[in-house]
Parts: structure tokens; C-alpha cells; sequence
């Protein structure tokens, strides 16, 4: 005879435990990590600790940007900046007379008072100019040393 002791019956609880345990095995396969969408933006560059240091020129009212090797100056009533003076050339400005700013944000905010106590016909103490800047020479001497830029200026007769 066949002994009906020995079957398995769930009821409620064996039913729940069951569906419980069939869902936290089957759980981790529906889940799928994929790669995300977005756009990457590149983080801005911050330049800390340089200053834009600046040697003015009274006679042609132009300013020298050390830092940048810009010259800066009024061209039809507005701030220019250039790497080539306006009118005048390189080696004529560096023996007209100079002086050294102290200040480092743009000339446009100092040109007044610059003009009032350095005028056009303003010549340095003892008939000595401000030294230059080292940045300023080197730069220089690259523009002359530099064949495309020497033919421009012969071309243009500076």
C-alpha cells in the first residue's frame, strides 16, 4: 500500500514562502545597469596668480602688455588690442619714454588719469626711460627674428 504521510502539502504559508524565495532569485535578471546618457562639459580654465602687467609709452599713448605681448591703444574711439603698435614701429617705441603701471586690469579704466599725469611731451626724470620688461625684449626680439614678420614690415615700411 501506498503510505499518504509522506506528501508535501504547502497550504498558505508554504505558497508564500515559495513565491518569495522564486522572486529573490529571479530579482537581480530584469535589472540591467547600461551606460547613462549626458553631456560631458569641460571644466573652464582658471588662470591663478597671473597678472597683466602693463609699460605705457606718453607720446604715442600706448599701453604694453607684458603677460599677453599686446600692445593696447584708442583706435576710432575704442580699446584695441594688437600685437603690433598702431602707427609707430616696435623699435621707435622702445626708445621713446616709458613708464611702468601699477596697476593689472585694463588700461581703458586708467587712460584719463595716465594722460593727466603722464602727458604726450613727458619725459622720465634725469632723461632716462623706465627700464622694460624682459617679457617685452624677448618678445621683440622674436618679431625680429622672424622672417614672415621681417618681410611684413619691410613691405610696410616700418
Amino acid at each position: 500500500m501506498i503510505n499518504k504521510r509522506f506528501y508535501f502539502k504547502a497550504g498558505s504559508i508554504g505558497f508564500a514562502l515559495s513565491g518569495a524565495l522564486l522572486v529573490t532569485l529571479t530579482g537581480c535578471v530584469g535589472y540591467v545597469d547600461g551606460p547613462r546618457a549626458g553631456t560631458y562639459v569641460e571644466p573652464s580654465v582658471v588662470e591663478v596668480g597671473v597678472q597683466d602687467n602693463y609699460v605705457y609709452y606718453p607720446t604715442y599713448g600706448i599701453y604694453f602688455n607684458s603677460y599677453r605681448n599686446q600692445y593696447a591703444y584708442m583706435d576710432g574711439g575704442a580699446w584695441v588690442s594688437r600685437p603690433e603698435p598702431a602707427g609707430v614701429s616696435v623699435n621707435v617705441l622702445l626708445a621713446s619714454p616709458s613708464v611702468r603701471m601699477d596697476f593689472h586690469d585694463s588700461p581703458a579704466n586708467h587712460s584719463a588719469e595716465m594722460a593727466r599725469r603722464y602727458p604726450r611731451n613727458w619725459a622720465a626724470p634725469g632723461g632716462r626711460q623706465a627700464a622694460k620688461t624682459p617679457a617685452h625684449k624677448e618678445g621683440v626680439q622674436k618679431q625680429k627674428n622672424n622672417p614672415q614678420k621681417r618681410d611684413e614690415q619691410e613691405r610696410d615700411g616700418k
